[in-house]
């Protein structure tokens, strides 16, 4: 192996979550293929001591074509199979003795040297449980565990194991290293048998695990895919820890930098931070959670009035509240839905803090509330397209997945109030807390778990999304909703959940900064994405050239 090659470009092939695994992966499938090490002619062939263990396998169903001087065998060929039991945990004489007795949640490691449960002599004499010799393979055959991982390990000790396991204890002790390494190996074809089991549960019949062909080398060369093996393998430990501490460092980084963005001890260190986050962004933000919690720290400081200068020249926010709080009066004297007085303002000890520029104000202070909870409308196949709590991101609709609601059943149901654009919806239950500004211009339809706010006019649609979906309002919102399994808010403590209220200008201003700020976070999501497809391509690449291997 040409290690400098591979440590040349790890930076760019580890950005996916995948890659050291990816690379610990194709060594095992080299190494059950034969193409890890070189074959040597000298070397006696496995039939020789299999000495008739060879399982014969016609060459249309090999699983793969094997090198020179290999055979394939099966686990029933190659050791005697043993399995596991419990003595009984009332009998205490059976317990705390001094004989390992390992169970799937010890087979965290490739060697069992202990385990978290002992038995004694006597456990021995009087149950299922059975002492396996040192050497000899371990491996969980049923479990929820086989779902996704086969778990293989090499007793280092004598030891005994519990009923959802079984041991091979190989005819020669000097093949358990390879044993070990091609168990791994073949981990694939295993969970295949698991997946196309009729049982019911996660398990491996024994006669399908027995009788699975293994690929077994001459002895000679076991010995050196193992010691290849173990050499490879520890370099992708040293990549995998050189992989993590770059990630703990960038954590760090992130976290000191979101820290001062959102604590600034003045303007000035704000303004210096911030410069310091933008700046450095592609470095910062290399993963979907990094460029998630970017994401929040925008909405945060854009509702803390951070995001963007206070100009004096943007006016009173108390004179455009008297405003809305007569257009609200307006309509709360032709339509019963709106409220005449104000709202009593909850979480007076929960909110965050907000320019002196800026004022409280009530939900419902600030918009008309179209309500359609309570009912579920008749869903056809065709007609107004209904929009539900599952259309309802935060700060976007879906129109996936498409409903729709009978043309003749519209104007029906739409009796409560009609969408237009401009409008915002919000999701009360199911999920709670998503809201986005309407700007679809067809026709559409309410369903349950949506209310529709139609703003006053004293706030921005799209500033108010930016402070529903932010976590400070989404803290209220949660300690504020009821339920246990599915939380929702009801429309009474909705209303009077409180609204940070800028001047309008300064709103505008905000939405356009935040929107900014997101498209550089979508561009740079893009470039990960690439990156990341880019850095597999290369890890196909350079895995293949750094594994100089013989075929």
């Amino acid at each position: 192996m040409n290690p400098s090659r591979l440590l040349q470009h790890f930076a760019q092939i580890s950005e996916g979550p995948d890659a050291v695994p990816r690379l610990r992966r194709f060594i095992l499938d080299l190494a059950v293929r034969g193409k890890l090490v070189e074959q040597d002619a000298t070397d006696e062939p496995a039939s020789t001591f299999l000495r008739g263990r060879e399982l014969f396998v016609e060459p249309h169903v090999e699983p793969w074509r094997l090198p020179v001087g290999w055979a394939w065998s099966c686990y029933a060929n190659v050791g005697d199979a043993i399995g596991g039991g419990t003595p009984t945990k009332t009998t205490s004489e059976f317990w705390d003795g001094s004989i390992p007795w390992v169970s799937p949640k010890d087979m965290k490691v490739e060697f069992i040297a202990d385990a978290k449960d002992h038995i004694s002599e006597l456990a021995l004499e009087h149950s299922a449980a059975r002492l396996i010799p040192e050497g000899s393979l371990l491996m969980v055959v049923r479990g929820m565990i086989l779902s996704h991982s086969f778990p293989v390990a090499i007793s280092k000790v004598p030891v005994a194991i519990n009923q959802d396991m079984k041991a091979i204890v190989p005819f020669r002790t000097d093949i358990s290293g390879a044993l070990l390494l091609i168990s791994k190996g073949m981990k694939p074809n295993v969970l295949q048998l698991v997946s196309h089991s009729t049982h019911g549960t996660c398990k491996l019949l024994t006669d399908d695990l027995f009788s699975l062909p293994l690929p077994i080398p001459p002895l000679a060369e076991q010995h050196r895919i193992v010691a290849r093996a173990d050499e490879l393998m520890a370099l992708c430990d040293q990549l995998e820890a050189a992989q993590s501490e770059r990630e703990r460092r960038r954590d760090r980084l992130v976290a000191a930098s979101l820290d001062r963005l959102n604590r600034p001890a003045d303007a000035q260190s704000f303004r210096e931070s911030a410069r310091f986050h933008l700046d450095h962004l592609s470095r910062l933000a290399r993963r979907p959670d990094q460029l998630a919690a970017l994401r929040q720290t925008i909405l945060d400081l854009a509702i803390q009035g951070k995001l963007v200068a206070q100009d004096a020249r943007d006016g009173l926010v108390g004179d455009e509240l008297a405003l809305s709080d007569r257009a609200r009066e307006a309509t709360a004297r032709e339509d019963r839905r709106a409220d005449n007085g104000r709202q009593t303002l909850l979480a007076a000890d929960e909110r965050w803090d907000i320019p002196s520029t800026w004022e409280w104000r009530a939900l419902a202070d600030l918009a008309l509330f179209i309500d359609y909870r309570g009912q579920t409308p008749a869903k056809t196949e065709g007609g107004v397209r209904l929009i539900t709590a599952k259309n309802v991101k935060r700060g976007f609709i879906n129109q996936q997945p498409e409903e729709f609601l009978a043309e003749t059943t519209y104007p029906k149901w739409m009796t409560r109030g009609i969408p237009i654009v401009g409008d915002v919806l919000f999701t009360t239950e199911a999920p709670m807390g998503n809201a986005a500004v309407v700007r679809l211009t067809d026709r559409f339809a309410l369903a349950q778990r949506v209310i529709c706010f139609r703003l006053y006019g004293a706030v921005d649609p799209d500033f108010l999304v930016l402070q529903l979906v932010a976590e400070a309002f989404r803290a209220i919102l949660e300690r504020t909703a009821t339920g246990l399994t599915a939380k929702g808010i009801k429309a009474a403590k909705l209303k009077r959940l409180p609204i940070a209220v800028p001047p309008f200008a300064e709103q505008l201003r905000i939405v356009a900064k935040a929107k900014e700020l997101m498209a550089v976070c979508d561009q740079l999501e893009m470039q990960l994405t690439a990156a990341q497809a880019e850095g597999g391509r290369l890890l196909d690449a350079v895995i293949h050239e750094a594994l100089e291997v013989t075929a």
